[in-house]
């Protein structure tokens, strides 16, 4: 029951109750306590066990509950399709006053308090009190005894001035599942649910969410604190531990406030940087301050932490094929489905746009008004045109920015101080403009993260079928072949595939990006670690996959390093620099159940990737849009490197002061000329570090940020205005 009156605030309690334990509940009490300036008046609903799911006896007892002067009653019409009996009411406070509802049962006969199969949750659906009214206490409690179980909740507010708020009671027939289908599964949560999600499962609650989150919680009466990340690392939590205190936050910047923290930058995590492009330690690169991995909780009480890991997207391909027709319905369900739950919002939702068949996907379903495209002004490097075509097809309005070389080059300083943590992917900043333009309309909006990962669609995938011929050769001969190939000048054609070819996967592949290898890591490098290289960091996960195939095992790195350290985080991070939700539905749970089931000959051939996908999108996109090779918002670096503009522009970076602390600058300057002259394309080698250098000075030069609250403030300002114009327009 959602009141849309801004003068009011609407809550909702759903009360679950399993068939199992309906034959123990001897009674129910529900309570409501006003107490006002003069009088404490209270009133008590009890039902027997066999009226609990009486419509009637609720309907008269709460009529007797609420015949105050402080409260009226609205009586509707069960909800249509509901499992439950539905109750609204609209409660006036005509004087300042603390309203208490209580909620009471006892059960008898329970073997095992322990697995008591009840679940009450309070969620507050609006956020319309602000200084009119606050929540002053949230209370649950279960007492034992040998006789029976009693069980109890309350919440209280407190109201400054008179107010009007809706209430809606909900007494579910089914089982608890019901319950988590309405909260767990749409998406739903606030702060209460977790904390009675958690209240009631413990860490397994974390099996029973779906969907992004990274929460933490206190237990006053243990002193125990219990944080957790999502299953896939879409959004981020960082600590510190720290005089014997534990410090968290959703974002690095805030942690840098805490007075007794001292700023060091994390030589290893700069080591492994330069071959994966991103930070891939748990330990980013500030010393001493920790990422949550995905897929993990951890408890910490009296200095003491513990950390486990709750979910491993390990991939289980079935052993025997699906019937196709079956498998791309089956495929096609499970997305619809999870847009479909994405799309739960009070707000309007939108859609980022790309080329590629999983962004255009998500447009044909989302059922939205608005698509987001950004491109460059080079041919090559412009996606609009097929985003506006493909949002006419669909009678949806497409935005299309052209981002400016200079408007690009100017924003990479900022950028990098709200990424954190340095991040050389170029596409980086086109997800900053491309949010920019859709926060200037919405606040929510959809993207296509984690398709490639779950389906197959990298490029690079192909590549042990590509190598499958030559790699029958022995393997001393392959070896011998690539020592002579690394002798050649870099750019060489055939000298990648001799030396890719002679190396096993787990040697070759550390994810989708591998940029520096270790001999120019080290020849680049002042402050280098013996044996510490990339493959020292994969080899655990690749010990888990032992008996998958060569892409199988790729995927899996993907997802747990890749995935994380890169597409998650840029999109989490440029989103929330433009103060806008994005959401994945590709990584979903239920999406995941799927894909992990998928055979290789269902995700990749040699001539193509995403196979079964594909063919689930051509259902809805052309031949040519559901084949499309993939770009995902392209930026044109190689092309600037090799201007004079530009070039000198990192050059004087990479011969400053800061790039002597850390780095041969010689080395660096001899790539960057090599690059200019066209003689191999550096284009990452570079970028790699120029990141790294700009972030430094955003985080170790006294004033040296790019951004500051002030200029917080009056950028969501700037987006306020703009929206509520275009709103009124």
């Amino acid at each position: 029951s959602i009141n849309k009156d801004p003068e009011r605030k609407t809550v909702s309690y759903d009360l679950a109750i399993t068939e199992r334990s309906r034959s123990h509940i001897e009674n129910i009490i529900i309570k409501g306590n006003t107490k006002t300036k003069d009088n404490v008046i209270l009133r008590e609903l009890p039902f027997a066990s066999g009226d609990v799911f009486s419509r009637d006896k609720v309907m008269q007892g709460l009529r007797n509950l609420y015949n105050t002067q402080y409260f009226s009653s609205i009586v509707p019409e069960p909800v249509s399709g509901s499992e439950s009996n539905l109750v609204d009411l609209v409660i006036s406070v005509e004087e300042q006053s603390t309203i208490s509802l209580q909620f009471g049962m006892t059960f008898s006969g329970i073997e095992n308090p322990d697995d008591l199969p009840i679940a009450l949750f309070a969620k507050w659906q609006n956020s319309n009190l602000k200084g009119e009214g606050r929540s002053i206490s949230i209370g649950a409690n279960v007492a034992t005894t040998e006789q029976s179980v009693d069980f109890s909740y309350s919440q209280s507010w407190l109201f400054n001035k008179p107010i009007q708020f809706s209430e809606s009671l909900s007494l579910f027939h089914s089982d608890t599942s019901a319950l988590l289908a309405n909260w767990l599964a749409s998406g739903t949560l606030d702060d209460d649910n977790y904390y009675h999600g958690y209240e009631s499962w413990g860490s397994s609650l974390l099996d029973r969410l779906r969907g992004m989150f990274a929460f933490v919680l206190y237990n006053e009466k243990t002193g125990e604190l219990f944080m957790a990340r999502d299953m896939f690392g879409i959004k981020p939590l960082y600590y510190m531990e720290i005089d014997h205190n534990l410090v968290f936050a959703s974002e690095i910047k805030s942690l840098l406030e805490y007075p007794a923290y001292q700023r060091e930058v994390n030589l290893e995590a700069l080591e492994q940087y330069l071959s994966f492009e991103y930070s891939v330690l748990p330990e980013t690169f500030f010393k001493g301050i920790y990422k949550l991995m995905p897929g993990h909780y951890m408890t910490w009480k009296e200095g003491e932490s513990h950390l486990v890991r709750y979910f491993d997207p390990m991939l289980t391909p079935a052993k025997e094929p699906m019937d196709h027709d079956r498998l791309l319905d089956e495929i096609d369900r499970t997305l619809q489905d999870s847009i479909h739950y994405h799309m739960v919002a009070d707000v309007e939702v939108a859609s980022l746009l790309s080329s590629g068949v999983d962004s255009s996907y998500v447009a044909c379903h989302f059922g939205g008004g608005r698509t987001y495209t950004v491109g460059f002004d080079y041919e090559k490097y412009n996606e609009i045109p097929y985003a506006k075509d493909l949002s006419d097809t669909l009678g949806i309005k497409n935005t299309g920015k052209v981002i400016s070389t200079e408007e690009y080059w100017e924003e990479l300083p900022r950028i990098q101080y709200y990424m954190d943590e340095p991040l050389a992917d170029a596409s980086a900043a086109a997800l900053y403009f491309v949010d920019r333009e859709a926060a200037k309309d919405v606040k929510v909006i959809l993207s296509g993260e984690g398709s490639d990962e779950f389906f197959g669609g990298y490029n690079i995938y192909h590549e042990p079928m590509s190598l499958a011929g030559y790699q029958k050769i022995p393997a001393p001969l392959r070896k011998g072949m690539a020592a002579l190939a690394s002798l050649l000048p870099r750019g060489v054609k055939g000298r990648s595939f001799l030396i890719r070819g002679s190396k096993k996967v787990e040697d070759r592949f550390i994810g989708n990006a591998n940029v520096y290898d270790m001999k120019l890591r080290n020849k680049v490098l002042k402050n280098t670690r013996p044996g510490f290289t990339p493959q020292s960091l994969t080899k655990p996960f690749y010990d888990k996959v032992k008996g998958l195939k060569d892409t199988e095992k790729m995927q899996y790195i993907d997802l747990n390093f890749w995935l994380i350290g890169d597409i998650l985080l840029k999109a989490d991070k440029m989103s929330m620099a433009q103060s806008i939700e994005s959401r994945v539905p590709f990584l979903d749970r239920k999406v995941f159940e799927l894909a992990r089931t998928l055979r290789l000959e269902d995700k990749v051939n040699d001539s193509n990737t995403k196979l079964a996908f594909r063919q689930v999108a051509n259902r809805y996109l052309s031949e040519q849009q559901a084949k499309k090779k993939k770009l995902g918002f392209p930026v044109p670096i190689r092309v600037w490197l090799r201007d004079d503009k530009f070039y000198k522009i990192v050059k004087e970076a990479f011969t400053s002061e800061d790039a002597e602390q850390f780095f041969h600058t010689e080395e660096l300057v001899k790539i960057l000329d090599a690059h200019k002259a066209g003689k191999y394309d550096y284009a990452k080698h570079i970028w790699i570090v120029y990141m790294f250098l700009l972030w430094y000075g955003q985080y170790f030069h006294e004033g040296g940020e790019s951004v500051t609250m002030e200029d917080e403030l009056e950028f969501e300002r700037i987006r306020k205005n703009n929206r509520n114009a275009r709103m009124n327009a």
